[in-house]
């Protein structure tokens, strides 16, 4: 018996292919981390002198500390792609605005670690709740999302 390749099963394109709750909340934590990596604006970031530091400790005065690491700027794409993972949050109905503010908090990481910057108790301790109820109005939110965001790609 000889085998025969079955002819490959006709593919969608990713852009074609529904979105799950998993896609959902790694392109919001990639937005949150590409937010984290912009440049801060304002009074503060331009008022720096060029005078070197201080040293106050003799170990640190010829550069026996590591230097510190220092965060990429976004290209472009990424901040495209933050605007249109943040433009999601607008699936969540205005009246369930503490999903949406806990779908937010959530998805802020920090680019370097890739650590979320709030835990569940944090966020919770922000709303005033549990945190096992924090976990479950972030899976509602993600699930608007969704329900949100294939509609639209259906429709399309």
């Amino acid at each position: 018996m000889k085998w025969t390749a079955q002819p490959p099963a006709p593919t969608r394109q990713a852009g074609d292919r529904e979105m799950t709750a998993e896609d959902v909340i790694m392109r919001l934590e990639d937005a949150g981390a590409t937010m984290m990596r912009m440049p801060k604006a304002g009074w503060s970031t331009g008022a720096r002198t060029f005078w070197p530091a201080v040293v106050r400790d003799p170990s640190e005065a010829y550069g026996w500390t590591g230097e510190p690491v220092r965060i990429s700027r976004p290209a472009a794409a990424d901040i495209t792609a933050m605007d249109e993972a943040f433009g999601w949050l607008a699936h969540i109905p205005h009246d369930l605005f503490v999903l949406r503010r806990v779908v937010a908090s959530r998805c802020l990481v920090h680019p370097i670690t890739g650590r979320h910057l709030f835990a569940w108790r944090a966020i919770a301790r922000m709303i005033g709740s549990h945190h096992m109820a924090v976990q479950r109005w972030h899976a509602q939110g993600i699930a608007c999302i969704v329900q949100g965001v294939n509609r639209i790609k259906r429709a399309a």
